[in-house]
């Protein structure tokens, strides 16, 4: 076992560029991360890192340690969850990221009831919009939303979600209601991140920009804001759904409605997915598909 001492550590270090950020991915001090690695080198006879003040890079030598490093870390990995999956219990830490908003309302309530029928489990969800890197942030799972990017994940799909246009009947009595794609130019559009919206005409989806008083990231915001009547928004189906239903907002151009989007879970690819991580989506899968 003396020669799995330190490797561990060290590959952390490579992969992150910082003894800080290995050790917080290894739930470890920084004294007991740079401890081992020294040792290693120590061990070896061989310099692996070079250290400044300012950064830590990878020397020759440890950049051909760490490609045998990797594969052999992988394969222990894949024995203890082979070896784990034979109880078909779920325990242990899970990390996983979510968008913020659709995090909250709908992944986290979910999580919690999974806690409950695993109470071996723990978790630590990341909300937030932006994409975070699943190996650098050492994260198990990762929601997606819509059309995904990163081919080097793996992923399942769990749901979809459905793009709304629709406005306030108070808008709409004081503007009038938009009946072609080519009428919202001349309407106040109420955008989130992005500056164009989504549609499908004649069987092609068709890009649209948008142009209105109001951006912001904030989906709840945006459906506040057509609520007071000041635009029209394009929001996916959990912002709107139960005010569509109510008539508090009407549904513009249906039939010019996109495709539906994906509700993604994304796992490294070159990682089985563990019993606990497994049993996890499919749970995530069983319930957002209702």
């Amino acid at each position: 076992m003396a020669q799995w001492e330190g490797v561990r550590e060290f590959v952390a270090v490579a992969e992150t560029n910082s003894f800080t950020e290995a050790a917080n991915r290894l739930k470890l001090s920084v004294a007991q991360v740079s401890r081992q690695v020294a040792a290693l080198e120590e061990r070896l006879s061989s310099e692996l890192l070079h250290r400044t003040t300012r950064k830590v890079s990878v020397t020759e030598a440890g950049q051909l340690f760490y490609q045998h490093c990797r594969p052999l870390l992988d394969g222990l990995e894949e024995a203890e969850r082979a070896l784990s999956s034979l109880s078909h219990k779920a325990s242990g830490l899970i990390r996983l990221t979510a968008p913020f908003t659709f995090g909250e309302g709908h992944i986290s309530p979910l999580l919690n009831e999974f806690l409950v029928q695993h109470p071996q489990v723990q978790l630590e969800c990341q909300l937030t919009n932006q994409k975070v890197d699943l190996i650098d942030g050492g994260f198990d799972l990762a929601i997606r939303l819509g059309k995904l990017e990163d081919s080097s994940m793996k992923a399942r799909r769990l749901s979809t979600r459905q793009l709304h246009l629709c406005a306030s009947p108070e808008y709409l009595r004081n503007h009038g209601e938009p009946h072609s794609l080519s009428e919202l130019q001349h309407h106040n559009c109420l955008l989130g991140t992005l500056d164009y919206w989504r549609f499908r005409e004649n069987g092609k989806e068709r890009i649209l920009r948008v142009n209105g008083s109001i951006r912001t990231n904030g989906g709840l915001a945006l459906v506040d804001a057509a609520h007071k009547g000041l635009g029209l928004v394009q929001l996916p189906d959990y912002y709107v759904r139960s005010h569509l239903e109510k008539g508090c907002l009407v549904e513009l151009l249906p039939q010019f409605q996109p495709e539906e989007e994906g509700i993604w879970a994304l796992y490294p690819h070159s990682r089985h997915l563990s019993t606990k991580v497994r049993l996890l989506v499919d749970f995530l899968a069983e319930k957002l598909a209702r």
